[in-house]
């Protein structure tokens, strides 16, 4: 398959709204999923001719975004903080109120998740993996899936129990993704 310019750049101006929706639910900051999001770019462009061969790009850049986050977050052990508001899509119409609180509240239950709780969540709900998928992404046993899950969702349980709020499934579709776009 020759490589085409066009054909990477197309790639990245269609798909970096959604991997860096997933690079900050990540990294829980905006300019740490910018960075994430490049560097898992650049790598995807240096190895584009051999994954043009099964032509699933952007799965091999999600990939490499969770393999460096995981090597980021191994590397240091510092105590992380989600400061800011979520990031609004562009052209976006503004939030309900129920939404805002309920984003609101999300952001502050993530921010109080470790790095790797976040990913394990992220993968598992977000993405909506399995765990035996997550633990490949993350390089992990399917027993840390298991237990980072367990203990993600009781800390989610303890710090914002509004998430378990009977109103919260009436948000117009519920999902992790639609609360946070």
């Amino acid at each position: 398959m020759d490589f085409q310019p066009t054909e990477f750049d197309d790639f990245v101006r269609s798909r970096t709204p959604a991997l860096l929706r997933s690079a900050y639910l990540l990294t829980g900051d905006q300019h740490l999923a910018e960075d994430l999001v490049q560097s898992a770019l650049a790598r995807t462009h240096r190895a584009w001719h051999q994954v043009g061969r099964s032509g699933n790009f952007e799965a091999y850049t999600r990939k490499t975004m969770y393999h460096l986050q995981v090597s980021w977050w191994r590397r240091r052990r510092l105590a992380e903080s989600m400061p800011g508001d979520l990031p609004e899509p562009r052209g976006a119409a503004p939030d309900h109120a129920q939404q805002t609180n309920l984003r609101l509240t999300l952001h502050d239950a993530l921010s109080k998740l470790t790095a790797r709780q976040r990913a394990v969540l992220v993968l598992r709900f977000f993405e909506d993996r399995s765990e035996a998928e997550a633990a490949d992404v993350l390089g992990v046993t399917i027993g840390t899936v298991k237990s980072q899950t367990a203990k993600a969702l009781a800390k989610l349980r303890v710090v914002a129990p509004d998430l378990a709020d009977p109103i919260v499934p009436e948000v117009d579709p519920c999902s992790l993704e639609e609360v946070l776009r």
